[in-house]
């Protein structure tokens, strides 16, 4: 199984999409300062979103589509409430 996931910061509440085999161990790893620059400087994380495949170019396919500027709006629409609830009104960058 595959996972992408969505990563929100404790810190500055912004937003990290990723994807992964093992979503248990990728979590650990960002909250561990194990990864790029961009999860080491950001964190804690909380895991807010995922979604599972099968394969594993989809999920890669997925996570892609979800960087893009219209992907972005589909994961804060997804998120929509949580994000409402969570700040105010204020929807982090990603």
């Amino acid at each position: 199984m595959y996972y992408v996931y969505c990563l929100e910061s404790l810190k500055n509440n912004k937003l990290y999409i990723g994807y992964t085999s093992d979503l248990k161990k990728r979590f650990t790893d960002h909250n561990n300062k194990e990864g790029g620059d961009f999860t080491s400087k950001n964190g804690p994380w909380k895991l807010v979103y995922y979604e599972a495949y099968l394969k594993k170019e989809d999920a890669q396919s997925a996570e892609k589509y979800y960087k893009t500027g219209t992907g972005r709006i589909i994961i804060k629409r997804k998120l929509e409430y949580y994000l409402k609830d969570n700040h105010s009104g204020i929807v982090p960058p990603i």
